[in-house]
């Protein structure tokens, strides 16, 4: 494990495979870990790649910045890993507001970006209904903790057929939300409610992108996926059957095929 001081925390990561490759960054989403793409991040170094797999400020073992954290210092803090670790240029991609933080990493940093890897998320601002909503949820969770929470949403979280058919993976995601910090996980909360639309810059990218989704996603439905593909000029899209809004943990290996394949025909190495 890792870890470097940015803008006042102490953030920590995984610094895997040493492949010639393009190096891949990984962002888990809300209110999960690195954790989450272990299934991903030993197949991607198996094959030869390096993999960069952070916790993000306030989740996992990273220190919480309290408040409101926006999804630019999300983004920008992908960018210190990289300057960190010596890395140019990288394929990054993320699940959920991890996908978010991808597509705002490249609207910040497009000539860093080698490709994006967009999993189960969405392109568009927040509605005012949606920022009501995560600005209570924040309030919630600093006042209640994680477990009611957790429990209220596993179920969507993970297919609901999952939750019953898969119970080390139910498990392992109940743990990661029960084990994030209300602080780090309000504040994100915050931050996202805040962000911006995405789809001008996707639609102007120059670079290939892999679009996953789950087809029994509940958040983010197979539709979603299909309006950032089709925004996007060099998109694949691939739906994972079987899986929700975390296909990389329900169908690890499904997923896995999904990405190596997209590297190995869409990204120079």
């Amino acid at each position: 494990m890792g870890q470097l001081t940015v803008d006042g925390a102490v953030l920590r990561h995984d610094d895997l495979g040493a492949g010639d490759g393009v190096p891949v960054v990984l962002v888990h989403g809300h209110p999960f870990n690195r954790t989450l793409w272990s299934p991903q991040a030993d197949a991607l170094a198996a094959a030869g790649y390096r993999v960069l797999v952070p916790d993000l400020r306030g989740y996992g073992e990273s220190e919480v910045t309290e408040g409101r954290v926006l999804l630019s210092r999300f983004a920008d803090d992908v960018l210190a890993l990289l300057d960190h670790v010596g890395v140019e240029r990288a394929v990054v991609g993320g699940v959920s507001m991890g996908g978010q933080i991808a597509m705002e990493f490249h609207l910040r940093h497009p000539g860093r970006t080698a490709a994006l890897v967009l999993s189960d998320t969405s392109a568009p601002a927040e509605t005012e209904e949606g920022k009501a909503f995560r600005n209570r949820l924040a309030d919630r969770l600093l006042a209640e903790g994680m477990g009611g929470y957790a429990d209220e949403v596993i179920d969507k979280m993970l297919a609901a057929y999952n939750v019953t058919a898969l119970p080390k993976v139910a498990d392992d995601v109940l743990g990661m939300m029960r084990g994030t910090d209300p602080r780090g996980a309000a504040a994100a909360l915050r931050g996202r409610a805040e962000r911006p639309d995405y789809r001008d810059s996707l639609a102007a990218a120059r670079v290939p992108a892999l679009v996953v989704v789950g087809a029994d996603d509940a958040y983010t439905p197979v539709a979603e996926a299909e309006s950032i593909a089709e925004l996007l000029p060099d998109a694949t899209l691939v739906v994972i059957e079987d899986a929700g809004h975390l296909p990389g943990a329900e169908q690890p290996d499904r997923f896995n095929d999904a990405l190596l394949d997209f590297l190995r025909t869409r990204v120079p190495r």
